[in-house]
């Protein structure tokens, strides 16, 4: 498995996403005549983590991937990230933290070589849990079956945080990375 052919498009595109999904949920309260910052601080249910935390462990995920999947030790900048994350109910931050956690994470991403994770298959992975939990797999195990549904958990958290607050989010907000993938004269026209 090409993993860095796999990750690296599917977070970045995300991470994309994810970003204009902000962007949108702004425009929308400033139209509704909210404050927009307030957006960092929403959640789906009261014992689950704030919008805020979900862009950072969206960023932290993809780029903890990175590092893992290259046998390298997770530097402790993006390790500040996902405490960040952690404390986002007394520290929420800002839209411009969000949108600047984004950024960052594409960077990262972007600037990395076309194979950089893919020796990565077979090596050996420990993730060691806050809770004292230790999983032991495969890079390609820990792609499959920890990375990408991490990721995606988030993601999708904040997507629900989102539209469940009243922004007009959908589908196509969702995979806005598939209309590349439109074949000519079959989009509909009403």
């Amino acid at each position: 498995m090409q993993l860095t052919r796999l990750l690296v498009p599917t977070f970045v595109q995300t991470l994309k996403s994810l970003s204009a999904w902000l962007d949108k949920a702004a425009a929308h309260d400033r139209e509704q005549g909210a404050d927009p910052e307030a957006l960092v601080t929403l959640r789906l249910a009261p014992d689950m983590y704030p919008l805020a935390a979900q862009v950072r462990f969206v960023c932290f995920q993809a780029q903890e991937s990175a590092y893992r999947l290259r046998g390298e030790e997770v530097p402790q900048a993006l390790l500040n990230v996902r405490q960040e994350g952690w404390k986002s109910n007394e520290q929420p931050g800002s839209l411009a933290d969000a949108r600047s956690r984004i950024a960052d994470a594409i960077a990262f991403l972007s600037g990395l070589a076309p194979d950089a994770l893919d020796a990565g298959n077979d090596l050996q992975i420990a993730l060691d849990l806050p809770n004292g939990i230790v999983f032991d797999m495969t890079g390609e195990q820990y792609a499959r079956d920890w990375s990408l549904p991490q990721f995606y958990f988030h993601a999708v958290t904040a997507y629900a945080i989102l539209r469940h607050h009243g922004v007009p989010l959908g589908k196509p907000d969702y995979v806005s990375h598939m209309f590349a993938y439109i074949r000519p004269g079959t989009l509909p026209q009403d």
